[in-house]
């Protein structure tokens, strides 16, 4: 059983004030909370003296609490158990927020957000992640802006009181984009995430300007939170030269239940016999395969070309548009739900969350 983890209130401005939104800060780790020591030396940041390093939070009309993981994750080693761990924070705070943050090192942030994504069904609160790409103890940090305005959007409301935003998004810079369609870009500049495939939800500006791509209605049902992800899956790239020993290593892991194709274009792939036998032998041992195309911007269309037409005859599933971020969190996602092999496959394609454009 998971230990209960200390929330540390930060004062602000709307402290004691009913009538402003309280959002429940989760610390996972990140360059977004670390700051210098007297050593000289970035560390995790205390949270019970964020006022000294963000004094702007005293200004905002909200009611922010802080719950800090005990071993703050470098994101390059966050895994599924983290992510299961994020989901049972937020169910087991759900009722007390209404709004949540999630500081998070931007490696594999695309990765996480989509992640809780699925795992957060029927999610009618905020759920922003964001982080940082220089230490708030820096002059030059973009740390400060990224924290403060995924704060102002996880608390923003509508006249009837209901979330402007209700769903996992990223926040990076001066954008917020929905969860499952985020992708890394960049590691030398601000502007870090992008989704080339769906507008942003929001642009920070002067001022947040909310664009259609948020219009959803709001579930019906209450928040359901998934407890199980299947790991035994992998990710197969395709490159000119690939060999057959190569792809036969990956897609004959034992225990294999899922691989994502990457595929070119727009999702075109080799032709040669031994490539369809790999993947026809794969498929008939169980394994779903989900075409994603390398492209970051565009749709796999399977029977488009030649190409990609010998793959449906194959069983590999059409992945639309989805990236394969969101595509692999999927693919665990799908499976941890131990739904029968044609149920799999019509979840796989089926847009869950907002993750490709239904046409």
């Amino acid at each position: 059983m998971r230990a209960v983890l200390p929330v540390i209130s930060i004062h602000t401005a709307a402290n004691g004030d009913p009538a402003n939104a309280s959002i429940l800060v989760i610390y996972t780790g990140g360059t977004v909370g670390m700051a210098y020591n007297k050593h000289g030396v970035l560390a995790p940041m205390r949270f019970s003296e964020v006022n000294k390093l963000m004094p702007e939070l005293r200004h905002l009309r909200m009611r922010v609490s802080v719950l800090s993981l005990p071993d703050p994750i470098d994101s390059s080693n966050v895994t599924p158990a983290n992510w299961l761990m994020m989901a049972a924070i937020i169910q087991e705070n759900y009722d007390q927020y209404d709004g949540f943050v999630v500081l998070h090192g931007t490696d594999t942030m695309a990765y996480s957000a989509s992640a809780l994504g699925y795992l957060l069904e029927n999610l009618a609160k905020p759920v922003v992640f964001t982080g940082a790409q220089v230490p708030v103890g820096r002059i030059r940090t973009d740390a400060r802006r990224n924290f403060i305005t995924a704060l102002d959007i996880a608390a923003a409301r509508h006249p009837d009181g209901t979330a402007r935003v209700p769903e996992v998004s990223l926040f990076f810079n001066t954008l917020l984009l929905r969860g499952t369609r985020a992708k890394k870009v960049e590691s030398q500049h601000f502007a870090a995430f992008k989704s080339e495939n769906l507008p942003p939800l929001v642009r920070a500006g002067i001022k947040l300007e909310f664009t259609d791509s948020l219009i959803r209605p709001l579930p019906t049902e209450p928040l359901q939170v998934h407890t199980h992800l299947d790991d035994h899956v992998t990710i197969l790239k395709l490159f000119p030269g690939i060999t057959e020993a190569v792809v036969n290593s990956i897609l004959g892991v034992k225990g294999l239940r899922g691989c994502i194709l990457e595929t070119y274009g727009s999702g075109n792939a080799p032709t040669q016999p031994w490539f369809l036998r790999c993947l026809e032998a794969a498929h008939n041992r169980g394994v779903h395969i989900l075409n994603v195309s390398q492209c970051e911007e565009g749709r796999v269309e399977q029977g488009r070309y030649e190409t990609s037409a010998s793959l449906l005859a194959r069983g590999v599933l059409g992945g639309d548009d989805i990236t394969t971020e969101a595509a692999i969190t999927k693919l665990m996602f799908v499976l941890g739900l131990g739904r029968s092999a044609a149920e799999t496959a019509r979840l796989l394609t089926s847009d869950l969350r907002g993750e490709i454009s239904v046409l």
